[in-house]
């Protein structure tokens, strides 16, 4: 099964929605359940399509792999993970650990996406 498809120029804005209302909801996490990521994209009107993107970002490659299973597909966590990941970052890096959490990502400029996001403790 290919990767779920989304446009390009919506990634971001996706991503980022979702991502600040699960730190909103629930705080800073280094994974988020799908169950809880499915209903922050789903209350923030995002289309049930969309939601393995933010499901490769906030969850754990166990979760992701699990829900897909359960539902008879064959997705490939670190080919989605990558794929978002490079269009984000506007294809300008190579991601050394796909299985890392989003908040242990390395340093490369997001602020357009995560500039609600406050990484100070």
């Amino acid at each position: 099964m290919p990767a779920c498809e989304l446009k390009p120029a919506d990634k971001r804005m996706f991503i980022g929605a979702v991502g600040e209302e699960l730190v909103k909801r629930h705080g800073k996490k280094k994974y988020y359940t799908t169950n809880d990521i499915r209903k922050a994209a789903a209350d923030l009107g995002y289309q049930v399509d969309w939601v393995c993107w933010a499901y490769c970002i906030f969850s754990s490659p166990e979760d992701f792999r699990s829900l897909h299973d359960a539902a008879g597909e064959v997705c490939d966590y670190a080919a989605i993970k990558a794929e978002v990941l490079a269009e984000l970052a506007g294809g300008a890096f190579q991601w050394p650990d796909i299985g890392l959490s989003w908040l242990e990502w390395p340093d490369i400029d997001l602020s357009s996406i995560f500039d609600w996001f406050d990484l100070t403790p």
